[in-house]
């Protein structure tokens, strides 16, 4: 099950911040390949030398939102951002989007230190703000349906399944993973309590941003 897009008929403006983030991962990935394991140190955000020095590493609860732990993370996570993104940034505007997305990914990257700050492992990915944006999107479009491709049909399924398809890819093929840099490791584990606790901002955040309900498209 492969999502294609969305009808953007509806959108009253152009996402630009979702094509900016897209633009910011795809680039700051392609740095973080070619700066290789002592770039993924320096700015990905590991929960035991946050522990340690707080002060020093707080940039890096940002920085490691634009970094990514593979080819397939990457696709994937710029894919959910591409298809559902432009509709909550339509909903929020342009700055109110930008912010929302931030707060996400940095709750996201507290609730996985909160239940393993000892870890040593860097933590990478945009997958905790996205799933914020999967949350306010579910909250938002609650009666959307979304085009998929499934072997050689398209067909279309409502969001909610799609959305939780995306969680499945996540768990099983690693997307939000938690890099591990050693050089006997091919990829570290899922951090899972990112995703609830993007998820889990996304709906409070959307609704505090009023957000809601609204009139439902087809998706």
């Amino acid at each position: 099950m492969f999502p294609i897009g969305d009808d953007d008929t509806a959108l009253r403006t152009t996402p630009v911040v979702t094509y900016g983030l897209i633009a910011a991962n795809i680039l700051f990935f392609l740095i973080e390949l070619n700066g290789g394991e002592t770039f993924i140190r320096d700015w990905a955000f590991i929960p035991s030398r946050f522990r340690h020095d707080p002060a020093s590493n707080v940039p890096t609860i940002v920085t490691a939102m634009f970094m990514h732990g593979g080819w397939m993370h990457l696709f994937g996570n710029m894919l959910y951002l591409y298809i559902f993104g432009d509709n909550v940034e339509d909903r929020l505007g342009h700055l109110g989007y930008f912010i929302f997305y931030v707060a996400c990914g940095i709750a996201a990257t507290f609730a996985q230190y909160y239940f393993n700050s000892h870890s040593s492992l860097p933590n990478v990915g945009a997958s905790g703000a996205i799933a914020g944006v999967l949350g306010a999107y579910i909250l938002m479009f609650p009666h959307a349906r979304v085009d998929v491709l499934v072997i050689r049909q398209i067909i279309s399924l409502p969001a909610v399944a799609v959305i939780g398809f995306w969680i499945v890819l996540q768990l099983f093929s690693g997307f939000g993973s938690i890099a591990r840099t050693d050089e006997t490791a091919d990829a570290g584990g899922v951090a899972y309590m990112a995703h609830v606790g993007g998820f889990v901002a996304g709906l409070v955040l959307a609704f505090l941003f009023g957000g809601r309900g609204g009139p439902s498209r087809r998706v």
